[in-house]
């Protein structure tokens, strides 16, 4: 061998032997390289039926040689789930003998040869998963496939150890590595070097570690990703063989995952503690059964046990003890409650629907370890009294105090198994360890409570009166109950382990059940249960040990001794003679390999049929469905369940089963009449018994695990996979859903007791709003982070939400949106709350983070962080923040565990330290805090709870423990709660919750039922209802508050926004409910509250007060932003006028349906992919929104959110991007240097105002003033201030000053303002018109002060009930002001009097200009007048307003011209010989009064742009809109060269001929009626006219090469017409009954696909279909190719759902790109070759347009959230570019050099750079 010193300290092979380039390695079969989400790095997948013909071999060939010296060989890699997988490795011995290992999870047993060593390979699973619980109970249940929950694995093989134990040989090198399917393989390497997987570089520093040592971390290309505060072992196995934990010659796989119990975890950091090595149980039972399996020969008996975990030598606790050393699955086995047992009493009146209590009092107990038998209770500095021990013997009453009410989940240990009543109008589940009973009309539960481990198999008899129930876990046991009455009758434990199956007789006497025995093997027992209501037994009338598999067994109907099982590899008949139980197998033949998951008997019996002459059905994972002759046992039939098949025509094809894929058959149930089947993809289908067609199914979801018919036929019952329990209606066609559930932990909940809503977040990556009325799921928020806690807002319908990555996100509830986003925590968010006031909200994270946020921001904007003041850690999620009752203190454990800091809520300064380790000085370990909770503000006192199984009472003021309670849970108390009252608390410890007295006098009571630890519990705010939440969401009723009259005899109120608990008395005049004093009395801004003692219907008219016991409430009114100080008008005054005035010139923002993104990713300037070209079109709907100066050449308009420069001498253009809104007004310095833009606001955001600079075109600032839009701009004279007004919803005039940027001096009127203007001759003079008349404004200097004084005249009655809406100065002596009524009036700024008027014109006038002797008039009527108004000066004013007489002489129209809409903006020149006008047509006009002409500047769609297209040699682009308008652009200079103009219909769709000859290129367009117009571009006129639809024209297209046109309706018909004659050629209904969205064409020679033609072509449809066809049109060919069906969930929102896209890919055009409404938001890459999807790109936001390049493999994609996303298709990498309103398409240019986007009427032409680095 060569020298082997390149090889340390380690090898990676695949970078070493380059895999990816296969020159030096073999792949075979299906081999792909993805994108792994949880390792975030891409990796190969190996997937294939058969694991032998899919692999990746290194090296190349057998011929060849690693030759790798590395004694250890770390493999990185993942079993794909529910599939086996084979790993071969091939390695020398020094002897030169080549020894192949081989590890498979298909191996059932050790074997070995003198040259092959087989292992049988257990696989992992996902913590705290069902999977990992059997593993813990059973130690064995993960042989064979890999489960769902199957983690990642770093697996180190000592390879040098293997040699030498197995087989005495030594090792010399690694020769060969061979990775079968199936699995995900990240990479393998070899080291010297033993690397421990779960420690960072940093702890191997400090550890010591080093490669000089022999091992270290491992290296950082072959790690796993691990998230801030998370532990490596909680998320990844690591797995080394053999182990090294244990001196038998064949050892197991176990994990080096060195983590200190949680007891230990509090230590001091000073000295070296004891600490014990914990072994990650799931590997350490997967390596016991290895064990069991290597081995030999078994240990005798009598050998004594050997303990391989030894702590170190130490003084420990008896707790530190009890957690070091090896524990039983159950520790509370000695605590188990029977049900003969007097500790649990069942409620006899449990059937009627009230709920049942269990509960267990500690003292009563006979056992001599129950947990609270050693409560003991001290109060320090203050001794009980002797009798204190008597005292506390008395019952806290009522007794029981809580009663379970309901249980929000489903499921736990198994989702297939629900049941029917006799009835049929009850559904009885399992929710972990409780079962449930559900009425399923009124909701109502009721509970059979008694497993102590999760329920994993349920059955009924024929009459529903016995009740069989099953409990997984190493304690197997079956109960059997009373349904009638909630009673157990017997307990049954026969089974050693994994109880999966139970089966009753018609009868009830015959009950069957299946599980494993201590030996691994399958065990069917039969018992008789017909003395159970007598005896209370099950006699045990047969067993039978057997290695098959059974996944499911049914007792015969018709004969009780008979039973047909089902399982893997089998279907078996069984049948009880002679007390012996034994079995047949049914000849399977060629189906001998399917697994078989459920099983049904024929239902009915004819009169000439035996007894036993019955079909049995059985189902397969593989999708078929077996008809079986029980009385012959051989198949009689055999059905497939394929995946959807494609519709022709007006009809669906028939369901058949054939030879092809087939969908996973979870259950089968069959009734008399028909057959219901749950799958794998979702659907609960109903069957006519011959299996014809299905004549009725449902989608859910996700997988559906159990289907069941009730007795009636009526109604069929399905459970999903994902937790949701429901039925389907058979007769009304209705499906119902009882029942949603987390299927994960639910870490912690949060209450909203106005509206009785219960958020809580769970392991499963979802938060979820609840009823807590009607327990129905009311929002989901899913986010592929997990959530830790969640906190409601005390008044608003808002909460937020902390994650394990440190994200805090505040949602609105009401609009289902995001609110703020928040990530400056790194750690996990253990702790979230708001302050009872609502002013605060508060978050700790796990590495010791405090932060505070302004919760009456709707950002919650960030006030104050704080580093290094939480104890790190995440073991007190989910509360590890407290807030006092009256928002003044905030308390949390820090900086250590060992010191609970108050600190001030208002300021976080720190008011007090308690250190709770020193109090014990007799304790032999220090004490650490876990939990703490306020008690009431009048108490003033903490509670603390500690990891010495304390509770705490700690004065807040002066840190003094006043009382403590010892032994509290017999485990650590994970949470407490006190109620608002002060008179309860609560308690969780484990699976068990305790009530007690505040007190502590009395005996607490304690309940349980959960089967995991309660994470969190909490009194409801009406004090009536107790949550507690860990496997599931129970909802207790708390019974104290009902047997107390004087505490409840009148509903709690909520107080609405602005109030707290100490503003309002209550009743008495006194204390609230909460039995808080009142401090002082309150100082009333309006008359006082009256709170009537008897009845609460008469505080209906109260708006501050919201009863909690109505279901439905009034809206509040939120008053706090009303400031006294600002509305000096009154409430009329203020109502009036805030309504839109009725006028043109106000500036009316257009109404959005969108909502802006804020998380948009914008790309920093010079990064950009797209750069903006030109903007086609005007704003018409802006005011004032154009300015033009003749000296300086400036000319500068607004599109959308842009503002737009555009040098005329060039026809170039520059923009100035920075606004999010819709831009309604600009105003440009005299110098042309500056320009200031204003923009509204949305959704209570104030409206912006930009000052840019032109030459550098960037913005100088951005200021927010105006709640409403602004309404106008201009500058000062002399360009030293500038003006902005409000618009009607706040009518303020702001002064600024054009240096600084600062306000000045604001001015609010009472009225409306319309237009505002400074004097041309004096710089501190202007004046503003409005709704009330004219408003002359003077600006005061002196010194820094600056103040605007207003002036306002009110409109002369002469001139009637008018609005003002314009001005303009002339001179510095006359003043012009326009009317809504067309009438001009002259004022004279001398006596600020109107002494002049004329009519104008016909409309409103909303443009007035003034230069020299011209005045300028634009008005609604589309008229532009020029009046001289020169002899106006010499006129003196009058007495009266001077009309007719004097007009004649002084005021002459000089030129007029009418335009193509009203006048909006005008810009002339000195002399008004030219200029520039904008009208609501969105068309800038040039003016030149001296040639009496007008020319088209800019021109724009003033209606919705519904398409846009380019010609194919890119000349030319077509747009068509809403006004049935079709433009033909030129694509040089953006000009638009014709129009074609159809009155009365709108314009949906255009397309371009394909031809590339100008003359013969022509524009087809569809409309609204139906008809198809050809227009011809050369000769400027329409070519033709077809109409083929009678429906709305939605998509139309050319052939590829241009031989015919094709269209599509509304209804779905495609029609294939002739461009030429016009006639209809072909009409396609395929898609019949959904919009067409989407037609393609494209060049393609379908050969490649089997199919005859040249041309290929796609249609879309709106529910969610395409169909890909291959035509040759000059054949008359035209076939369909494949068809594909997106599935998707109902749509619940508002509108139409997103529209469904498809199209080719352009660099492959066998590709078909999708997207549209589904289960996710995604792109989908559909391959028409392999006929499957080929990737997926995950997108934020439902796509409304999407468009491919053939550039760079870019794809646009347009959204309802004003957002353009550019996508990399290879690398996924995205570029956002905002607009101004939702996008309705996006088109790349042929050449992909150009982009096309349509946000409404703003067109926008994007220009692709060269160099992407979203494409690398």
């Amino acid at each position: 061998m060569a020298s082997k010193g390149w090889q340390h300290p380690y090898v990676n092979i695949f970078k070493h032997f380059k895999v990816e380039e296969w020159k030096k390695a073999t792949k075979e079969g299906e081999v792909t390289t993805s994108m792994d989400k949880t390792l975030r790095c891409p990796v190969f997948r190996i997937k294939g039926p058969i694991p032998a013909n899919s692999y990746i071999l290194l090296p190349k060939s057998s011929s060849q040689s690693l030759g790798l010296t590395g004694k250890y060989l770390y493999l990185l890699f993942r079993p794909t789930p529910s599939k086996y997988f084979v790993v071969h490795i091939d390695v020398a011995a020094e002897e030169g003998q080549v020894v192949r290992i081989t590890f498979s999870n298909m191996f059932k047993e050790f074997k070995s040869t003198a040259t092959w060593l087989q292992f049988p390979f257990l696989c992992g699973a996902a913590k705290d998963s069902v999977y990992e619980n059997t593993a813990k109970a059973a130690r064995h249940g993960l042989i064979g496939p890999a489960p769902s929950t199957v983690r990642w694995t770093c697996l180190m093989l000592d390879l040098q150890s293997i040699l030498s134990i197995y087989l005495s040989r030594c090792y010399s090198h690694l020769k060969a590595i061979k990775l079968c399917a199936n699995m995900a393989v990240k990479n393998t390497f070899t080291s010297d070097l033993l690397f421990n997987a779960g420690v960072s570089f940093s702890e191997a520093r400090l550890m010591g570690l080093s490669s000089s040592r022999g091992t270290g971390p491992v290296p950082r290309d072959m790690a796993f990703p691990v998230a801030r505060g998370s532990s490596w072992h909680d998320l990844y196995d690591y797995i080394r063989f053999p182990s090294e934990g244990t001196k038998l010659p064949f050892d197991s796989i176990q994990t080096h995952h060195q983590t200190p119990e949680p007891s230990m975890i509090s230590s001091p950091a000073i000295g070296e503690r004891p600490r014990c090595v914990s072994v990650s149980k799931p590997v350490q039972d997967r390596g016991s059964l290895i064990q069991q399996i290597t081995t030999p020969k078994p240990q005798p008996r009598s050998q004594p046990l050997l303990v391989t975990d030894i702590p170190e030598l130490g003084v420990l606790s008896s707790h530190q003890e009890e957690s070091c050393l090896p524990h039983r699955d159950h520790p509370h086995e000695d605590d188990v409650v029977h049900p003969e047992s007097h500790l649990v009493r069942s409620n006899s009146s449990a059937h009627t629907g009230d709920g049942i209590h269990m509960f267990v009092h500690s003292g009563d107990s006979p056992r001599n370890h129950s947990e609270g038998s050693d409560e003991e209770i001290s109060t320090i500095n203050h001794p009980l009294p002797k009798e204190s021990k008597k005292q506390q013997t008395e019952k806290l009453l009522p007794d029981p105090i809580l009663q379970l009410n309901c249980i929000i989940g489903f499921g736990g240990a198994t989702n297939k198994h629900a049941l029917w009543t006799k009835s049929g109008d009850e559904v009885v589940y399992p929710c972990h360890a409780v079962i449930v009973s559900m009425n399923i009309n009124s909701k109502k539960q009721r509970f059979f409570i008694g497993h102590t481990d999760k329920v994993s198999a349920l059955d009924f008899n024929a009459s529903t009166t016995l009740l069989a129930s099953a409990q997984s876990g190493q304690h197997s046991v079956i109960h059997v109950w009373d349904y009638q009455t909630g009673n157990c009758l017997a307990t049954i434990r026969n089974h050693a382990h994994s109880l999966s199956s139970l089966s009753f007789s018609c009868s009830g006497g015959i009950l069957c059940g299946v599980g494993k025995d201590r030996h691994c093997k399958t065990l069917v027992v039969v018992w008789s249960a017909l003395n159970v209501h007598k005896d209370r037994i099950m006699k045990v009338l047969a067993k039978a040990h057997t290695d098959v598999d059974i996944q499911a067994i049914k007792v015969a109907f018709f004969d009780e001794t008979r039973m047909v099982s089902c399982g893997r590899d089998n279907v078996r008949l069984w049948r009880i003679r002679n007390g012996t139980l034994r079995s047949c197998p049914v000849n399977l033949g060629e189906y001998h390999s399917q697994d078989f998951t459920d099983v049904a008997f024929e239902e009915g019996l004819s009169s000439h049929q035996q007894i036993d002459d019955r079909t049995l059905y059985a189902s397969s994972r593989s999708g078929y469905i077996f008809e079986i002759d029980y009385n012959r046992v051989v198949i009689k039939n055999v059905r497939k369940l394929l995946p959807a098949q494609t519709q022709h025509g007006d009809h669906r094809e028939k369901w058949t089963f054939k030879t092809g894929p087939g969908i996973a058959i979870n259950s089968i149930s069959v009734s008399t009449s028909f057959c219901a089947t749950g799958s794998e993809d979702g659907f609960l289908r109903l069957w006519p018994l011959d299996f014809s067609s299905v004549f009725l199914e449902a989608e859910h979801e996700g997988p559906v695990s159990l289907v069941s018919v009730s007795s009636d036929s009526h109604q069929v019952l399905a459970a999903t996979s994902s937790g949701i329990l429901g039925y389907l209606d058979v007769r009304s066609r209705d499906y119902n859903t009882l029942m949603r559930s987390h299927t994960g932990s639910v870490l912690g909940f949060s209450l909203d007791g106005v509206r009785r809503h219960l958020t809580s977040a769970s392991s499963d990556g979802t938060v979820r709003i609840w009823n807590m009325d009607s327990l129905h799921q009311l929002y989901d928020f899913v986010s592929e982070d997990c959530p830790c806690s969640v906190a409601f807002h005390p008044t608003k319908q808002t909460f937020s939400c902390g994650f394990s990555s440190g994200v805090i996100r505040v949602f609105d509830i009401t609009d289902a949106k995001l609110l703020a986003e928040h990530m400056h925590f790194k750690g996990e968010v253990i702790g979230l709350v708001f302050s009872p006031s609502g002013e605060f909200m508060y978050s700790a994270s796990s590495e010791g983070s405090l932060a505070q946020y302004d919760a009456a921001d709707e950002d919650h904007s960030v006030i104050r962080v704080v580093c290094n003041v939480v104890a790190p850690g995440s073991e007190r999620s989910p509360d590890a923040l407290t807030v006092s009752r009256d928002s003044r203190c905030l308390a949390f454990i820090g900086p250590s565990e060992y010191i609970v800091t108050i600190a001030d809520a208002r300021t976080l300064e720190e008011l007090l330290h308690i250190d709770v380790s020193i109090l014990d000085v007799n304790s032999t370990r220090l004490d650490s805090a876990l939990k703490v909770c306020f008690a009431s503000a009048s108490t003033q006192q903490l509670l603390v709870s500690t990891s010495a199984n304390k509770i705490l009472w700690v004065s807040a003021k002066t840190g003094r423990v006043l009382r403590e309670v010892l032994k509290v849970h017999k485990q650590q108390c994970s949470s407490l709660a006190v109620s608002e009252n002060n008179r309860f608390l609560l308690t969780a410890g484990s699976n068990s919750l305790k009530v007690w007295d505040y007190n502590v006098q009395l005996k607490s009571q304690m309940f349980i039922g959960h089967s995991q630890p309660i994470c969190q519990v909490g009194f409801t705010p009406d004090q009536r209802s107790v949550i507690s939440v860990g496997d599931a969401i129970f909802i207790w009723n708390f019974l104290a508050q009902l047997s107390d009259a004087s505490h409840d005899n009148r509903s709690p109120l909520r107080l609405g926004s602005g109030y707290t608990t100490s503003d309002l008395p209550d009743a008495h005049g006194g204390r609230l409910s909460s039995s808080m004093p009142r401090q002082t009395a309150p100082l009333p801004s309006s008359p006082p509250l009256q709170l009537d003692h008897g009845d609460m219907d008469s505080q209906k008219n109260s708006p501050n007060i919201i009863t909690q016991t109505k279901p439905s409430f009034l809206k509040v009114t939120e008053l706090t932003d009303v400031s006294p100080l600002t509305c000096y008008f009154s409430s009329g005054e203020m109502k009036s006028h805030s309504v839109r005035p009725d006028c043109y010139r106000h500036f009316i923002q257009r109404f959005k349906d969108s909502v802006f993104a804020q998380n948009a990713v914008v790309p920093q300037s010079g990064e950009e992919v797209l750069k903006l070209k030109a903007v086609i079109g005007y704003n018409g709907n802006g005011r004032g929104n154009m300015a033009w100066s003749s000296d300086q050449g400036l000319f500068v308009y607004s599109s959308g959110c842009i503002v737009v420069i555009e040098y005329l001498h060039t026809g170039t253009q520059k923009h100035l991007l920075g606004h999010s809104e819709e831009i309604s007004c600009l105003a440009v310095t005299s110098d042309a240097q500056t320009v200031v833009s204003g923009a509204g606001g949305t959704d209570g955001i104030g409206s912006h105002i930009c000052i840019w600079d032109v030459p550098s075109g960037t913005c100088r600032k951005t200021i927010s003033h105006h709640k409403g839009a602004v309404q106008c701009l201009t500058f000062s004279r002399d360009d030293r201030f500038f003006l902005s007004v409000g618009d009607f919803s706040d009518p303020e005039v702001a002064l600024w000053s054009s240096r600084s940027l600062q306000l000045l001096s604001s001015v609010k009127v009472s009225g409306p303002l319309h237009d505002v203007s400074f004097s041309p001759s004096t710089a501190s003079q202007l004046a503003c018109v409005g709704t009330l008349g004219v408003y002359f404004c003077l600006i005061h200097e002196h010194a820094t002060d600056v103040k605007l004084k207003v002036q306002s005249v009110k409109t002369p009655v002469e001139v009637g009930e008018v609005e003002m809406t314009a001005l303009s100065y002339h001179m510095d002596s006359l003043l012009f002001t326009a009317t809504n009524k067309g009438r001009v009036c002259v004022w004279d700024l001398s006596t600020q009097r109107c002494f002049m008027t004329w009519e104008a014109d016909e409309g409103e006038i909303g443009v007035l200009w003034c230069q020299g002797n011209h005045l300028l008039t634009g008005s609604n009527s589309r008229w532009l007048r020029r009046w001289e108004v020169g002899a106006v000066c010499g006129l003196k004013p009058f007495g009266k307003i001077s009309n007719m007489e004097h007009s004649e002489t002084a005021v002459m129209m000089d030129k007029e011209i009418m335009l193509d809409g009203a006048i909006v903006s005008s810009a002339f020149d000195k002399a008004m010989d030219m200029g520039i006008v904008g009208t609501t047509a969105g068309t800038l006009w040039y003016i030149n009064w001296s040639e009496n002409s007008s020319i088209r500047l800019v021109s724009g769609h003033k209606a919705k742009v519904n398409d846009v297209a380019f010609s194919s040699d890119e000349s030319h682009f077509a747009t068509c809109s809403e006004d049935g308008s079709v433009r033909v652009w030129s694509a040089h200079c953006n000009e638009l060269l014709v129009q074609f103009q159809v009155l009365n219909q709108a314009c949906g769709c255009v397309c371009w001929s394909p031809s590339l000859h100008k003359d013969s290129l022509c524009v087809a367009a569809g409309y609204g009626d139906g008809t198809i117009r050809v227009f011809r571009l050369a000769l400027s006129e329409m070519e033709i006219k077809l109409h083929p639809h009678n429906v709305e024209v939605t998509a139309i297209q050319y052939s590829a090469k241009g031989h015919v046109i094709l269209s599509a309706g509304k209804n779905g018909f495609v029609i294939v017409s002739s461009p030429e004659s016009g006639i209809t050629l072909r009409v396609i209904r395929d898609h019949k009954g959904a919009s067409i969205t989407t037609i393609q064409s494209i060049s393609k020679q379908g050969r490649e696909f089997g199919l005859e033609g040249n041309e290929l072509w796609l249609a879309a449809s709106a529910d969610r279909r395409v169909s890909v066809w291959v035509s040759d049109w000059m054949k008359d060919k035209c076939e369909l190719l494949d068809w594909l069906t997106f599935p998707a969930p109902a749509f619940n929102g508002a509108g139409s759902p997103p529209p469904s896209l498809a199209a080719f890919c352009p660099s492959d055009p066998s590709l078909v790109v999708y997207t549209g409404y589904g289960a996710e938001k995604e792109l989908s890459f559909y391959s028409l070759t392999t006929k499957q999807m080929i990737k997926k790109i995950a997108i934020p936001h439902w796509a409304t347009c999407f468009s491919l390049s053939s550039k760079s493999h870019l794809i646009a994609v347009g959204s309802k959230d004003r957002v353009v996303k550019l996508i990399g298709a290879n690398s996924g990498r995205f570029q956002d570019f905002v607009h101004s309103d939702s996008l309705q398409k996006c088109h790349f240019s042929p050449t992909g050099t150009l982009l096309f986007t349509v946000a409404l009427n703003e067109i926008l032409l994007w220009e692709v750079q060269e160099i992407s680095a979203l494409c690398i």
